[in-house]
């Protein structure tokens, strides 16, 4: 490995999630190339980089860099260029040289030692001067994590986002205990983890190692739907994980038992074993629910049926009788769930509810999972809708961490909650929403069961519906008005295992059949940048959504993105951009938020109203974007203005084009769906269901019409390892056999 001293002279490229940089530095007379992982490096710093030649067959002679060390410059150009890179918030070229004709050689130790004295510069007021301090000092302390991470073979990739999580405490925490990462950071896993904890000393054989590379196991299986994992299977894969023998793992296992991390529960083949959240979780759900369902005050049924009879006449409309049985029951029972797919009424039976309960002195709120199902829901019902975050005062502080703050505690103060979209409600959700319900609350729960479950953890509305412990109502009948649409047949003849109609003339649901991923990938792009927009008058980037099985591929998200985005938005002079990995992110682009932050910011347009919280699937556009700033606004479809740092843009990904998982929840004028081969779990017909169900005008699928029937016949549904079913049956039995002692 040879080393080189150099100082940067141009940043040609950068990737702020991962710091790789592509740099041009002066090493002596020369201009060279170094490329490698070297985050925040700027114009004007010397250089300490350790790493080989290498030959690119396209750009020539490169020094690819392994490891780095950077030093602050010395020399007035030098200040004057780094400050002028952009890498210090709050200065630009025009203020780094008023800084340097101010300060001359002392710029920088002014701005570690004496910031006040910026506000000598004029332009720079207080606010601003500890601005541009805290984000020099924040350069400071990076440097000092490279160094420290480097030295334990953590490659500079994940320095970013490791300081943003523990800034300042990185070398305490990671010192303490390096497997944090696994469980705190995104995108970082057990085997970078435990490639540091070696560094640091730590055996392999330790059984701190197994305890914590056993918990990663079953962290890792919850991403995947799971609330528990049998032990065996459980055991097989720790064992492959940490490269030890299963003694070593059950002993484990034992230890986290104790310390109450897991819980063990016998079953009749294998026993389960939870993370102590889940646990928690799927137990206080089971209690709950039975609680609500046995505990209200039961209102007279027949002067409800005189009631309803009487609104049907005045609003002009006709229960089916499921509709009414679903009214009825929701005024009857203490917990009732409403399913049934596109058509069947869902939202007349939750106004005909709503107004009853009213009528009866009942304070009522209504909530859904994400920003935009509660926007429809109240769209659809006249009432305010909110998500059940903000039902619940979601709040974040670092003392106390993320929070709720209705619980049981401070219950919420209405009477009756009535949840849509519940199939996207995960357990850990469902269990802080029922923390925050009084015992005599109705719960209305709504959704349907046959689209895809959650993306979180467990199987809630399935599990729900399969116990027979909570009354369901399934609505079947598709009414005369919805039954005009082909979306809402072909939508339940989907479900059903048959095939669509297809190209009905005047009709709403059409097929253009394609040999090929790139032929089906050009046909896609045709339709929503030409041929959709000129022939119906639809906006292509408000309008228009396409919805792909999978991310990968030709005709898979990542790429139909960097089409869609080359097409619709593509670069101009007046169009600032900003590079992360292969992807660009550029004024104006329609973009989605891929992971839940409950920290962030955000602020409405209209009103001022602030808050926090974005989460997994809130789609917006690219309002802003500040160089100098560092930082990139999102305006999200809910009016939500988000400001993102720089380093948080991997939260973030172009959404010209998203997954049928990510669609959930969601409403478009129109889907665009490519129709393609690919693995059995992936192509099910459960996802062509969920897609087709998210389109309100128009569908359109590309593809082969093989590959459409092979969905359709695949009635594959992913397992998931889940008890809520299993405990609503428990609880139930024990209260019966406590009522027979």
């Amino acid at each position: 490995m040879q080393e080189i001293e150099c100082r940067a002279e141009n940043i040609v490229y950068t990737n702020e999630a991962n710091g790789f940089t592509v740099l041009e530095a002066r090493w002596g007379k020369k201009i060279m190339t170094a490329v490698g992982y070297m985050p925040y490096v700027a114009v004007g710093e010397q250089l300490l980089l350790r790493g080989q030649w290498v030959l690119h067959p396209d750009y020539g002679q490169q020094f690819k860099v392994e490891s780095y060390e950077s030093y602050k410059p010395t020399d007035l150009k030098g200040i004057e260029r780094y400050l002028a890179s952009g890498m210090i918030a709050g200065i630009g070229p025009s203020t780094a040289k008023k800084l340097v004709q101010h300060f001359g050689e002392k710029t920088l130790d002014v701005m570690q030692c004496d910031p006040d004295r910026l506000t000598e510069i004029e332009g720079i007021g207080k606010s601003k001067a500890e601005k541009i301090a805290a984000s020099f000092a924040k350069q400071a302390e990076l440097r000092q994590v490279m160094v420290f991470l480097q030295s334990h073979g953590i490659t500079p990739s994940y320095a970013v986002k490791i300081y943003n999580q523990y800034g300042t405490e990185t070398q305490r925490v990671l010192s303490e205990n390096p497997y944090r990462m696994a469980e705190d950071i995104y995108g970082i896993g057990f085997k970078t983890a435990d490639r540091m904890a070696q560094s640091l000393g730590i055996d392999r054989m330790s059984p701190y190692r197994v305890a914590c590379g056993t918990k990663y196991v079953l962290s890792q299986a919850s991403n995947e739907g799971h609330t528990f994992l049998p032990r065996s299977l459980l055991i097989e894969k720790a064992v492959a994980l940490l490269e030890v023998d299963n003694d070593m793992v059950s002993s484990a296992l034992t230890a986290l038992a104790i310390s109450r991390d897991i819980f063990f529960e016998p079953d009749q083949e294998d026993t389960r074993v939870y993370l102590a959240p889940f646990y928690y979780a799927e137990t206080g759900v089971a209690a709950k629910l039975y609680s609500l369902a046995s505990g209200v005050d039961v209102c007279d049924a027949a002067g409800l049926e005189e009631r309803l009879k009487a609104i049907q006449k005045e609003q002009g409309i006709i229960l089916a009788e499921q509709q009414r049985k679903a009214v009825i029951t929701a005024l009857t029972e203490g917990i009732v769930v409403i399913t049934g797919g596109p058509g069947t009424g869902k939202t007349t039976a939750i106004n005909c509810i709503i107004r009853l309960m009213m009528e009866q002195g009942l304070k009522v709120v209504l909530t859904a999972p994400t920003g935009r199902a509660a926007k429809r829901m109240t769209q659809a019902t006249g009432y305010d809708a909110m998500t059940i975050h903000r039902l619940l005062e979601y709040t974040f502080s670092e003392d106390e961490g993320d929070s709720f703050q209705r619980n049981e505690k401070k219950p919420l103060e209405c009477d009756a909650v009535i949840v849509d979209e519940v199939s996207m409600v995960d357990i850990i959700l469902m269990h802080n929403l029922l923390k925050a319900m009084r015992s005599g609350m109705r719960l209305v729960l709504v959704g349907d069961a046959d689209q895809l479950p959650s993306v979180g953890p467990g199987n809630v509305l399935r599990d729900i519906i399969g116990s027979d412990i909570i009354p369901v109502v399934k609505l079947e009948q598709v009414f005369r008005q919805a039954s005009h649409s082909m979306i809402v047949t072909n939508a339940h003849r989907i479900n059903h295992g048959q095939m669509p109609y297809i190209n009905v003339k005047d009709g709403d649901f059409f097929m253009e059949v394609k040999e090929g991923q790139n032929q089906i990938m050009q046909t896609v792009i045709q339709l929503c940048t030409q041929r959709l927009p000129s022939y119906y008058g639809y906006d292509p980037l408000k309008d228009i959504q396409v919805l792909s099985p999978m991310k990968k591929g030709v005709a898979g998200v990542w790429n139909l993105n960097a089409q869609l985005q080359q097409r619709l938005n593509p670069p101009a002079p007046h169009k600032p951009e900003r590079s992360v990995g292969e992807i660009i992110f550029r004024l104006g682009d329609r973009v989605m938020q891929i992971k839940n932050d409950y920290n962030v910011l955000w602020q409405k347009r209209e009103g001022g109203e602030e808050g926090q919280g974005v989460f997994n699937g809130d789609v917006g556009y690219i309002a802003h974007i500040n160089d100098e700033e560092q930082c990139l606004t999102v305006l999200f479809d809910d009016d939500k203005e988000v400001v993102y740092d720089f380093g948080q843009l991997d939260e973030l990904q172009l959404a010209y084009a998203i997954s049928v998982h990510k669609s959930q929840g969601s409403e478009f004028p129109v889907v665009v769906m490519p129709i393609v081969s690919g693995p059995p779990m992936l192509m099910a017909r459960n996802l062509l269901y969920t897609a087709v169900t998210r389109a309100k005008e128009l569908v359109v699928l590309v593809g082969r019409s093989e590959h459409l029937r092979s969905m359709i016949n695949n009635d594959f549904v992913v397992q998931r390892y889940s008890g809520l079913k299993e405990r609503l049956c428990a609880v139930k039995a024990a209260v019966a056999a406590a009522e027979r002692l």
